[in-house]
């Protein structure tokens, strides 16, 4: 692996694979007694978020934690950009500190990659405004390849993946689309136009995946389903008239899981807008892996940072 890791195109097969390979082995931990591990002692891991987060920043707490890295968390209105400081002087103090890691969630898109050319600490983009968020594909592909091996459903090359929803605002579709296409998966995203991004036709066409504005008709062909949150605090109009009409559109109500076969696995990101995007009977199916998303992360994001500070490519 490279220093840092601030897009899935940093990321090779062969990446991945031993990304995957280490989270399996990180995985146990999480049944033990005594979950430590001591990979990471002696390094510190700063998680820098400058938007509010359950899931990413505590998962890659318990993961430095896990790994025995000295872990310490910033949030954007703990800092003193809240006081008029800029972000560059802001990462510049924190690693003057000796930290080896920040990973960085941001609102604006390219954030990371313009804090990985300040500084000599390895990055990881735990998001970074609508553009991209590695983490979250890696630990959603891994989820996925985990559910097929235990079903004996075969590899995730050739399965239909889709992404459904809020497509314009979702730095999460955009890494899963790199990626799921990367290992071979055939991807369609659906989305109301308005929230379909702009320029889609050609890149779609570039990068290998499908589009569609009809839900009901993509869902008897796919092999998985990932529901993807109505980001309200990101639309500044009016992208579809209501919540309901949402819904009835785009939503994976519980009509629409007659749609689905009974071995398809059922995938968000979260956090989860119960009742407009995704139903309770959706959410709490028999085949939803949203609880094994959470788990899985925890997993991943242990091999991610053993990886970029401890293991075979290091640079530290």
């Amino acid at each position: 692996m490279r220093k840092h890791l601030l897009s899935v195109a940093d990321l090779s097969l062969d990446d991945v694979e031993t990304l995957f390979a280490t989270a399996a082995e990180m995985h146990d931990v999480q049944h033990r007694e005594v979950k430590k591990l001591p990979a990471l002692r002696g390094r510190t891991v700063i998680n820098l978020f400058f938007e509010d987060s359950t899931r990413t920043r505590s998962s890659f707490e318990i993961a430095g934690k896990w790994l025995s890295a000295d872990t310490i968390n910033i949030t954007g209105k703990g800092s003193s950009t809240s006081k008029g400081e800029s972000l560059r002087d802001t990462v510049l103090t924190i690693c003057a500190m000796g930290v080896d890691a920040l990973v960085m969630r941001h609102s604006a898109s390219g954030a990371a990659l313009q804090v990985s050319q300040w500084v000599d600490a390895a990055v990881i983009n735990a998001g970074d405004g609508t553009h991209e968020h590695p983490s979250q594909a890696l630990l959603d592909a891994y989820t996925l390849t985990r559910f097929f091996d235990a079903r004996r459903l075969g590899p995730l090359e050739g399965k239909h993946v889709v992404i459904v929803g809020d497509l314009t605002h979702s730095r999460v579709f955009r890494s899963n689309v790199g990626l799921l296409t990367m290992l071979g998966a055939r991807v369609t995203v659906v989305a109301p136009p308005t929230l379909m991004p702009s320029g889609v036709g050609a890149w779609s066409a570039s990068a290998g995946f499908a589009t569609s504005y009809d839900l009901d008709e993509v869902l008897p062909t796919a092999d998985a389903v990932m529901m993807l949150r109505v980001q309200k605090e990101r639309m500044s109009g009016g992208f579809f008239p209501t919540g309901r009409e949402y819904t009835v559109g785009y939503g994976l109500t519980r009509d629409r899981l007659s749609l689905l076969r009974d071995d398809v696995p059922i995938l968000h990101p979260g956090p989860m807008n119960r009742g407009l995007e995704i139903a309770a009977d959706a959410a709490d199916a028999a085949t939803s892996v949203v609880l094994d998303q959470v788990s899985s992360g925890v997993a991943v994001r242990m091999s991610i940072l053993y990886h970029l500070l401890a293991g075979e490519g290091s640079e530290k």
